[in-house]
């Protein structure tokens, strides 16, 4: 499904072909946690903002509305109308958000709903039911992603050994659902997942392990979960180096547009993360020049476009930081759709850029000047 065109260093152009089309790499995924982007974007939207691929939750979409119900309704694709290929995450980022409400034992994890309270239990198979379910065009497998700091070094080895035998589970379940008559995707592709807190030892042995399954493509998670920045890219570094080459690499949660230029010259080919819609809806807003806070009295009469260079539906047509200074301070919802437009627009376009370069030779340059510079405060 994956193919390298060209590298520098390590940051690698890709392009990927799936049932439900094609995306070039390095690509920034656009979070839909409950099937649309929080700040009121439709799947109309995500084209419009560039988007590529589409991501959705599902612990979130198991308790609300029912993955049977989206599946009865033909899948992601024909609920959200989003056309694009689609992933859905496993459920196991809950199995840390959700630490206070959970039971973890070899069989899966037992939650108590966020919602009602009811008990709900995961395993590596009831994901794959309600991922198929859902139609995505990837899967994840289930795994368990530790809290930093861990409790101690010989929870975190029983973890990742457990988390092995998950990926081990969900790839026979999935294998078995894609060859179900009337499987809503036939071709479901699935991806492992690396852990190992930041113990370089057990994060190379869990991926070596991980590179035995042949999975369809590999992520490294339980990153950017309290580590510091240093950290990260350690750990990167050292996975990297022993994920398949001809496989996509993907680091769940990660980030800012700075990461995203580490994290691409360590050879990472797929991103997603919520800050640009979180942060949009706050009122903090990316540009080429820095990231601008719009709740700042010195936008009060400002009549310029939050980017001047921004070809984005909010830029090019003239809104201006006034105007919404003024949306966002009245509680406007017209003001959260219009600045998590510009923020989704600025990700994906940088990812075209972050492209652009690898294939001319001028990554290196490229991040270089703006690692520092699109993450600072204006």
């Amino acid at each position: 499904m994956f193919k390298v065109l060209s590298s520098q260093g390590h940051a690698r152009l890709g392009i990927a072909q799936t049932v439900h089309g094609s995306f070039e790499t390095p690509v920034f995924m656009n979070v839909a946690t409950a099937a649309a982007i929080k700040g009121g974007l439709s799947a109309l939207d995500l084209e419009e903002a560039k988007c590529q691929i589409m991501l959705c939750n599902t612990y979130h979409l198991h308790l609300r509305p029912g993955d049977s119900v989206i599946g009865d309704l033909g899948g992601l694709k024909t609920f959200t109308h989003w056309q694009g290929p689609v992933l859905t995450d496993s459920g196991g980022f809950q199995i840390y958000s959700l630490a206070k409400m959970r039971r973890i034992t070899e069989q899966g994890t037992e939650f108590s709903s966020h919602i009602d309270g009811r008990k709900i239990f995961l395993s590596p198979e009831r994901s794959m039911e309600i991922q198929s379910n859902l139609g995505s065009t990837i899967a994840m497998a289930l795994d368990e992603c530790i809290a930093i700091p861990p409790p101690s070094r010989e929870y975190v080895l029983e973890s990742c050994n457990r988390t092995l035998r998950w990926n081990q589970r969900s790839k026979a379940k999935l294998n078995e659902l894609n060859r179900t008559e009337n499987t809503i995707n036939p071709n479901q592709l699935l991806f492992g997942i690396n852990q190992g807190c930041c113990y370089e030892d057990i994060r190379v042995d869990n991926m070596k392990a991980l590179a035995q399954l042949d999975m369809d493509g590999y992520a490294i998670g339980g990153l950017a979960v309290g580590e510091s920045r240093e950290e990260m890219l350690r750990i990167i570094s050292v996975v990297e180096e022993h994920m398949p080459p001809d496989k996509i690499r993907y680091l769940m949660g990660v980030g800012l547009p700075g990461n995203i230029l580490e994290c691409v010259g360590c050879g990472i080919d797929m991103f997603d993360c919520v800050i640009p819609a979180r942060n949009g809806r706050h009122g903090h807003l990316f540009t080429w020049q820095g990231i601008r806070n719009l709740n700042n009295q010195k936008y009060e009469r400002d009549k310029l476009p939050v980017d001047e260079t921004c070809l984005c539906p909010v830029c090019s047509e003239g809104f201006s930081r006034a105007y919404l200074r003024h949306l966002l301070r009245s509680g406007e919802v017209l003001g959260l759709r219009l600045m998590v437009m510009h923020n989704l627009f600025f990700f994906n376009t940088l990812m075209k850029v972050i492209r652009q370069n690898i294939k001319q030779g001028t990554f290196e340059q490229f991040a270089r000047q703006y690692t520092q510079l699109l993450d600072r405060r204006i």
